[in-house]
């Protein structure tokens, strides 16, 4: 039952950051659309430099969400947790949806907000859900759970049988 809802809690949330993905990126086109026809500089900033910035976030915006979706995507498929640094991404986008939906509430509206905090909701739920899974085998000749390997006082791990006795 675990990996049925692990990996459905995971592709829901890679939909959802797909989708996300491709609204900001329309979102930004359009604000650039307007940027470019009204011709008008925001303290004497050219528009074309303005609309070919609100352009370039909707693309990298939009690349960083889609790749966070994929990283659920393949962690679904696999029905294992994403690496350390795919966790440093997903975490770094549980933490951008955070702060955006604070900052989105006075001039965008409380639906903004709850959107926001849904998303970060299911990324942070996706996470949680893999958070302990190792790789299927595991290390090759490891000591069970909770148990130290054995170490030398002078030279560490102690490998194998330790030294062979005469």
């Amino acid at each position: 039952m675990g990996a049925v809802v692990r990996r459905t809690v995971a592709v829901v949330a890679a939909i959802v950051l797909c989708l996300e993905a491709v609204g900001i990126v329309v979102i930004n086109g359009i604000m650039a659309t307007f940027v470019n026809n009204q011709n008008m500089s925001l303290d004497g900033l050219d528009p074309d430099l303005m609309a070919a910035g609100t352009w370039a976030l909707g693309g990298v915006s939009g690349l960083f969400l889609a790749v966070c979706g994929a990283l659920f995507l393949v962690a679904a498929a696999r029905d294992r947790g994403p690496g350390r640094w795919g966790r440093v991404l997903l975490v770094g986008c549980a933490v951008v949806h955070g702060v955006l939906g604070a900052l989105v509430v006075g001039p965008v509206g409380w639906q903004a907000f709850a959107f926001l905090m849904s998303v970060l909701g299911l990324v942070v739920f996706a996470l949680l859900q893999y958070g302990g899974t190792e790789p299927a085998g595991g290390a090759e000749g490891a000591p069970p759970a909770g148990e130290a390997p054995p170490t030398s006082p002078d030279k560490g791990p102690v490998v194998g049988d330790g030294p062979a006795r005469a």
